[in-house]
């Protein structure tokens, strides 16, 4: 889902990547559209567009491309995760995950849904205008692990990261209410102590 668009005034090209439209508005009304997947430094940002449009002009001049392939071994790569406990009334999402590349790339809107047994993590994707055998949507993803060892590599940590955010959420709450309640089990103690 990254575009290759042509600026209609300079008639160059640039990179457009994957994005949606949000509800959000700006000062003159108009739709504010936000990323699922983008650079987050300027080095990196040069170093993947300028990669990006010189695939895409090969493609375009394949007489000019090198027959020879590397055959190049690939490590995964570094990532770190945040997610974010989510609950609402009637919905499966229970999180929404963030994932950094090396401190390079990001990618939003990862959703953590219960499943009927388990949680499971649900890549970006978007809605289609085609409907399966059974009248359903058909949803097309926008980005996702290519390799089983890295999917699972990736998820479990989302999956791990979603179960320490839940806990430590669970503990504030658990805190604000004894600030403000008092604690059960104290007050129980305080019941059983006579008075003298």
């Amino acid at each position: 889902n990254i575009a290759i668009l042509e600026n209609k005034d300079k008639g160059e090209l640039f990179v457009s990547m994957p994005r949606y439209r949000s509800n959000e508005r700006d000062e003159s009304n108009g739709v504010i559209y936000k990323d699922v997947c983008n650079p987050i430094t300027a080095e990196f940002r040069e170093e993947l567009y300028t990669n990006i449009l010189d695939a895409y002009a090969r493609i375009k001049e394949p007489e000019k491309e090198e027959t020879q392939k590397q055959d190049r071994t690939r490590e995964m790569p570094e990532f770190s995760v945040t997610v974010t406990p989510y609950e609402r009334e009637g919905s499966n999402i229970k999180g929404l995950a963030r994932i950094y590349f090396e401190n390079s790339f990001i990618v939003n809107n990862i959703n953590i849904v219960q499943g009927k047994e388990k949680i499971f993590v649900s890549m970006p994707s978007y809605k289609t205008k085609q409907v399966d055998e059974q009248g359903k949507p058909i949803y097309q993803d926008v980005c996702y692990p290519v390799t089983k060892d890295f999917r699972e590599k990736l998820y479990n940590e989302i999956i791990s990261e979603y179960e320490k955010a839940k806990d430590k959420s669970n503990e504030k709450a658990r805190e604000s209410a004894e600030k403000h309640h008092g604690n059960p089990d104290k007050e129980k103690d305080k019941e059983a102590t006579p008075f003298r």
